[in-house]
C-alpha cells in the first residue's frame, strides 16, 4: 500500500511517499517559500541524491501538483501514475477538544477543523489547503487527518486547566492543548519497543527539542501533561519563542513600547528565545559554534535552553511519581550531545546515569545512552512523525 504524507505549513510543504508493505520511504522532499519569488522544490531519492528545481509557486494548490508531478516524472518520480498512491496522510496542526485520535476526513471533519482555525490561525487554514488540493487533484482517494493535539488530549483538567477565570475555558476553548503529540507518540513507543518492557506500563519523559521545543509526561501510554500551552509558546525557551514567562512582563513591556496586539506576537514568536537572548540565532549549531568562542551571551542562552529542560523532566518525574524513561528527540535532541550531558548532569539521584563515551559526539541515532546501573533508561529516538501518520493511515483505512 503507498501513502503520501503531507505536512502542509503556512509557506512550506513537506512529503513522504511510503510503500508500506516494506516501511520503505520512495521519495521525500518539500517545498520551501511559497508566495515568494524564489519558491522552489528539493527532493532526495531512493538513492540519496539531491535534486532542487527553481519554479514559481504562489500558493499551496500549486505546491501540491507539483509534488504530485515530480513523483510520476520520468526524471525524479517513482510511481507511474497517481492512481498508485492509495491513500493520503496530513498533519493537521489543531483539533481542539473536537479530536482526541486521528480521523478518516470527511466534509464533517473538515467543518470541524475550521471551527478550530483561531486557535491555529497560521497552521489549519494551510493543513486545509493541502486537504483541498488532494481532494481537487486526486478525486476519491481517501485521506485522513493526524492532529498534533490529539494525543495530549488525555491530560486532566488538572493539568489542562488555567487559573483564569474559568467562564474563559467555557466560552472560547482557552486551555493547555500541547503539540508535538504524534512525534511523543512515536518515539515514546518505540523506546519501549527498543526496551522490550510493555509501553502501557512505564512513567516516560519525553523531551522533543528542536528550534521549537515541548516536554511530555506520558504515564501508562497516555500523556498527563505536556509543556506547550493553548500555543506553541509556552514551556521551554526555544529558537524563537519566548517559552514561559511572567504574563504581567507582557503588559509591562507593552505600556513601555507601545506594542499592538500583533507587535507583541511576534516579539514573543519571533525575536525571542534563544535568538533573542544570544543575539546570535535561533539555530543551536550556531549557538554551540559561539559559545566555543567565548560569546557570554551565547552561553547563556545555551544555559537556559539547558536548563529549562532539566527543570521540566523534574517536574514531571514528580507527577509522574519516578520515572522509568527519558527520552531524546527532535533537532537538538537527536544531535547535540552537550545538552543530553548538561540535562541529565547531577541527577544521579533520581536514578539517571548517562555512559559518556556513548553519548559525545553521538548524532541522529536509535541509542540508549544510560549505563546498566542507571535506574532510569535514557534513549535517543530520531522521530519519525511521518511513518507514524502513514501506520495511522494505513490503520483506519484497513478498518
Amino acid at each position: 500500500m503507498k501513502i503520501l504524507v503531507l505536512n502542509c505549513g503556512s509557506s512550506s510543504i513537506k512529503y513522504k511517499l511510503f510503500e508500506m508493505s516494506k516501511s520503505e520511504v520512495l521519495a521525500q522532499g518539500g517545498i520551501e517559500k511559497i508566495g515568494l519569488e524564489d519558491s522552489f522544490l528539493k527532493l532526495t531519492k531512493p538513492d540519496n541524491q539531491k535534486v532542487t528545481i527553481h519554479k514559481s509557486i504562489p500558493e499551496h494548490q500549486t505546491g501540491v501538483e507539483m509534488i504530485l508531478n515530480v513523483l510520476t516524472s520520468a526524471e525524479n518520480g517513482c510511481i507511474q501514475s497517481l492512481s498508485e498512491i492509495q491513500a493520503v496522510g496530513h498533519r493537521v496542526v489543531h483539533g481542539g477538544e473536537k479530536f482526541n485520535e486521528s480521523v478518516v476526513i470527511t466534509q464533517e471533519v473538515i467543518n470541524k477543523v475550521e471551527e478550530c482555525i483561531e486557535l491555529a490561525p497560521l497552521h489549519n487554514p494551510s493543513n486545509l489547503i493541502g486537504i483541498r488540493a488532494v481532494e481537487s487533484l486526486m478525486p476519491g482517494v481517501p485521506q485522513v487527518a493526524v492532529f498534533d493535539t490529539a494525543f495530549h488530549q488525555t491530560m486532566p483538567p488538572k493539568a489542562y486547566i488555567y487559573g483564569l477565570p474559568y467562564n474563559y475555558y467555557e466560552n472560547f476553548g482557552i486551555r493547555r492543548y500541547g503539540f508535538h503529540g504524534t512525534s511523543h507518540r512515536y518515539v515514546t513507543k518505540r523506546a519501549c519497543e527498543l526496551l522490550g518492557v510493555p509501553y502501557d506500563h512505564q512513567r516516560i519523559v519525553s523531551a522533543h527539542i528542536g528550534n521549537g521545543a515541548s516536554i511530555a509526561a506520558i504515564k501508562n501510554g497516555k500523556s498527563i501533561d505536556t509543556s506547550m500551552g493553548m500555543t506553541p509558546v509556552d514551556g521551554l525557551l526555544m529558537g524563537t519563542r519566548s517559552g514561559e514567562i511572567d504574563a504581567g512582563v507582557l503588559t509591562f513591556i507593552q505600556d513601555k513600547e507601545h506594542l499592538d496586539h500583533q507587535q507583541l506576537n511576534d516579539l514573543l514568536n519571533k525575536r525571542s528565545g534563544v535568538l533573542g537572548v544570544s543575539g546570535v540565532s535561533s539555530d543551536m549549531r550556531e549557538i554551540e559554534d559561539a559559545v566555543k568562542a567565548g560569546n557570554e551571551r551565547a552561553i547563556l542562552a545555551m544555559e537556559m535552553y539547558n536548563y529549562r529542560i532539566k527543570k521540566y523532566v523534574g517536574s514531571y518525574a514528580a507527577v509522574l511519581g519516578g520515572l522509568d524513561i527519558l527520552i531524546f528527540t527532535g533537532g537538538v535532541g537527536e544531535n547535540q550531545w552537550v545538552t543530553r550531558t548538561d540535562v541529565c548532569a547531577n541527577m544521579e539521584y533520581m536514578g539517571i546515569k548517562i555512559d559518556e563515551s556513548k553519548n559525545i559526539g553521538m548524532r541522529g541515532k536509535e541509542m540508549v545512552l544510560s549505563t546498566p546501573d542507571s535506574k532510569v533508561a535514557v534513549l535517543v529516538v530520531p522521530t519519525e512523525e511521518e511513518l507514524m501518520i502513514a501506520h495511522d493511515t494505513m490503520e483506519l483505512l484497513s478498518k
